[in-house]
């Protein structure tokens, strides 16, 4: 069975991004998203467990959702002491993907920084 799994990089410290909130829609042939699992990075920026796996992981059509002003807003050196900027450029960063392999590893990284973002299908 295949499964799921992302990586999240802080580009701009060049470190792994620690807690971050993930959240994982699926979405339905009609256009709805539903919840399926939300979690939080860990200090290596990855999940501790696959995102998506076993009797749930189907083909269709999923959207991950990064919480990343929140983790900017939060590692930032001295933010105890700095207003945020209201709103941040990136607020929540969304990464919408099809899964057509039921069998398959999909890995999705997330490089960012507070300004940018990248991503593609890892291995």
């Amino acid at each position: 069975m295949g499964y799921l799994t992302t990586h999240i990089l802080d580009t701009t410290k060049g470190v792994a991004a620690a807690g971050v909130k993930i959240h994982l829609y699926q979405h339905s042939a009609e256009g709805q998203r539903q919840l399926i699992h939300s979690t939080v990075s860990n200090n290596d920026g990855r999940c501790d467990q696959p995102l998506l796996q076993a009797d749930n992981f189907s083909v269709g059509v999923y959207e991950l959702e990064f919480a990343i002003d929140e983790y900017f807003a939060n590692t930032t050196e001295g933010s105890e002491n700095k207003q945020p900027e209201a709103p941040s450029f990136l607020n929540t960063v969304v990464i919408r993907f099809g899964i057509n392999d039921e069998n398959a590893h999909y890995h999705i990284p997330l490089l960012v920084s507070p300004y940018s973002y990248s991503t593609y299908r890892g291995s």
